[in-house]
């Protein structure tokens, strides 16, 4: 292949029934997701031996598939049977992605829906280190999320994804790590990568779906943990200086699982004591106590 040499962590792929190492090819010059984009995908992690939540991860692309109008060629076992063998080419202890994959060989030209009949499946898994919890900075995106009737937010859509990467280019040119992004109405919605959670005064918060938003299954995890921890938890529509007057900020989502935020705008902000005891119940509930 042709451009920049890229160093990939080690990948392994599931194609139409056998396994291929490194970055195969996916695509042909008149595939449809290649300029039209029909792309569903998911993440899951396998990390210190466990797989948390990966057969929620598995039953959400069918969904995603679905509302993009492609025909889900994978029952959740068969994902997950895939998954297995997988993992057997990793060390046991290794950090890494779990990726299914649905797009649309054929449509376009005569119709820009995809043809549900030629869906195509990939389960990728690659290398990826869980990062430490060290805290990451935040501003106010200038860009929104979209809403159903103008986006398929109600699937983790590959086309929604390059809204997020130039709202996180402003936040990197601006000296942030991540940013937030509100719906059309104003509200906070989610950070470009992650779900988001505030706590003020021992009260956890975070935004309510909407339908601007993936209802992250790590979201829907922390917030079951920490109520079965005696924490209250509200789902509320926030705005911005909500969290500008927060005692903690802090993501979930399946790349870090729980990580702490120690700025915002700029002030500095602690890593506090919900963020911390979040993540331990998460490693706890992931190791199966």
């Amino acid at each position: 292949m042709g451009g920049h040499a890229i160093d990939w962590s080690t990948t392994w792929s599931w194609i139409d029934g056998s396994w291929h190492e490194g970055n195969v090819p996916l695509y042909g010059v008149r595939t449809h997701a290649a300029w039209l984009g029909s792309t569903v995908f998911d993440g899951a992690r396998a990390f210190e031996g466990v797989t948390p939540d990966l057969d929620l991860h598995c039953a959400r692309v069918n969904d995603s598939a679905r509302a993009l109008g492609l025909a889900p060629t994978m029952t959740v076992e068969e994902m997950l049977a895939i998954a297995r063998e997988g993992l057997a080419r990793f060390d046991p202890q290794a950090a890494l992605y779990i990726r299914p994959l649905y797009w649309a060989e054929a449509g376009g030209y005569f119709s820009v829906p995809p043809l549900p009949e030629s869906t195509r499946f990939c389960m990728s898994l690659f290398e990826v280190p869980m990062p430490e919890p060290q805290g990451f900075s935040i501003m106010l995106s200038s860009f929104r999320r979209p809403t159903l009737d103008s986006a398929p937010v109600n699937a983790k859509a590959s086309c929604l994804y390059p809204n997020n990467g130039r709202a996180l280019l402003e936040a990197k040119e601006k000296g942030f790590d991540n940013t937030v992004l509100c719906d059309a109405l104003g509200n906070v919605a989610e950070l470009a990568t992650a779900n988001l959670f505030m706590v003020k005064d021992g009260v956890v918060r975070t935004p309510a779906p909407n339908g601007t938003f993936l209802n992250g299954i790590t979201r829907q995890r922390i917030i079951f943990l920490l109520r079965a921890d005696g924490f209250t938890v509200e789902e509320t529509t926030l705005r911005w200086r909500d969290f500008q007057e927060a005692d903690e900020i802090f993501s979930t989502g399946n790349y870090a699982k729980v990580m702490p935020a120690d700025r915002i705008e700029d002030r500095r902000i602690p890593v506090g004591p919900v963020a911390t005891r979040a993540r331990e119940l998460y490693w706890q509930f992931a190791k199966g106590a």
